[in-house]
């Protein structure tokens, strides 16, 4: 038996403040959409490097609030890159912890990534 690493699935309300937080701001790509039909809500994956994260503005996937933990190297490039953009929803910062330091950033629908580097 093999298991394979977990996708997270967020819970959003508007396709055009998800893209512009998770792509414009946090870059990631867009991978792909998928909706019943055309008025319908929408389901999307993203991915940046090896983290990939389902969106869903589905009520029944997911709720609002939710907090994702991200393992990462070089959190300070990731830090730089974002401060870079001048976002104006988000100021994250990086905070020693007794394993190491940690980002957190909320998304416009509550939900929270929490970037940690040990």
């Amino acid at each position: 038996m093999r298991l394979s690493a977990a996708i997270p699935i967020l819970r959003i309300f508007s396709e055009e403040k998800a893209k512009e937080f998770y792509v414009d701001f946090l870059g990631f790509r867009l991978e792909w959409e998928h909706r019943f039909g055309d008025n319908f809500p929408l389901y999307a994956q993203i991915k940046r490097s090896e983290l990939i994260i389902h969106l869903s503005e589905h009520h029944g996937d997911a709720t609002p609030g939710a907090t994702i933990f991200v393992p990462m190297e070089n959190i300070e490039a990731l830090f730089s890159e974002l401060q870079a953009k001048e976002y104006r929803y988000a100021k994250p910062a990086i905070k020693a912890v007794p394993w190491g330091r940690i980002m957190e950033i909320w998304d416009p629908f509550g939900n929270r990534l929490r970037f940690s580097e040990t």
